[in-house]
């Protein structure tokens, strides 16, 4: 899975193609961004998409409804095996789908409480989180700032919900994906918070709109000079043949190459 996750609606095959051409993989939209009356139109769509089952996941309705059987039954005729579960929360009924590959998203308070429990399935590959759903699920109106100097950034819940999202996937050894940026016209912000995801831990981060696949890419791509630090400090390592040593007047241990090893991994995407 590349860091640029792109959401596209069901009900709008002809933007199935552009979206994997410019992205890393392609989430096709069962879910929010089709309206009822489209679904079954939708699913069809998703069967003759033609798409790559490799770089491909089909977002899915919440499981408590009918159309996520409906849904289920589709995929079970597709090519498609990853699949993310929509407002994610029934660790029963997420357990019995091992015939696939799944990605949780946790968007509500019972999933981003449920998220240890269910990183922990074999056939969880990923967990993302949703900020929206997550505030409207407690009742609120808005999951971030609207005035003040911090205006646009995350509510304290929202944080919270992000940064324990992101634990429960670490301490699993699962990828976690970063939630979407709304505003698709603000790409300052979205470079901001696309930063702060690669720095904190998220594997991926998902896009609404295709003009944000660069600058989520931009993000996770090291710069020059990170890559070659990141180079000499881990040749300093082998040469040191110590678990402790000096380096360019800084002490370096396994954590610190550890981030070294992370920039050349992420240099390879």
């Amino acid at each position: 899975m590349g860091p640029a996750l792109l959401f596209a609606p069901g009900d709008r095959p002809e933007r199935f193609s552009k979206a994997a051409e410019r992205s890393d993989t392609v989430i096709i939209d069962l879910e929010d961004a089709v309206a009822p009356a489209a679904k079954a139109e939708a699913r069809e769509n998703m069967l003759k998409s033609g798409l790559n089952p490799a770089t491909t996941i089909i977002r899915i309705n919440a499981l408590d409804t009918e159309h996520a059987r409906l849904d289920l039954a589709a995929i079970d005729r597709s090519p498609f095996r990853t699949i993310m579960i929509a407002k994610a929360s029934d660790i029963d009924a997420i357990a019995a789908l091992t015939r696939f590959k799944l990605v949780v998203l946790c968007e509500t308070a019972a999933g981003i409480l449920a998220a240890p429990r269910l990183a922990k399935m074999p056939h969880v590959v990923a967990l993302m989180w949703g900020a929206e759903d997550l505030v409207a699920s407690l009742g609120g109106s808005s999951s971030r700032l609207t005035s003040g100097p911090m205006a646009g950034s995350y509510r304290a819940v929202a944080l919270q919900a992000r940064s324990q999202l992101l634990l429960a996937a670490g301490a699993a050894g699962k990828l976690a994906i970063d939630s979407i940026y709304a505003d698709f016209a603000d790409l300052d912000g979205l470079a901001v918070e696309a930063d702060d995801a690669v720095a904190s831990g998220f594997a991926a981060k998902a896009a609404i709109h295709p003009s944000q696949v660069g600058v989520i890419r931009a993000a996770y791509r090291p710069s020059e000079a990170d890559v070659a630090w990141a180079q000499e400090v881990l040749a300093a390592a082998d040469a040191a043949g110590t678990g402790v040593f000096a380096f360019k007047g800084a002490m370096v241990d396994e954590p610190i190459l550890r981030h070294a090893r992370q920039i050349l991994r992420r240099s390879s995407l």
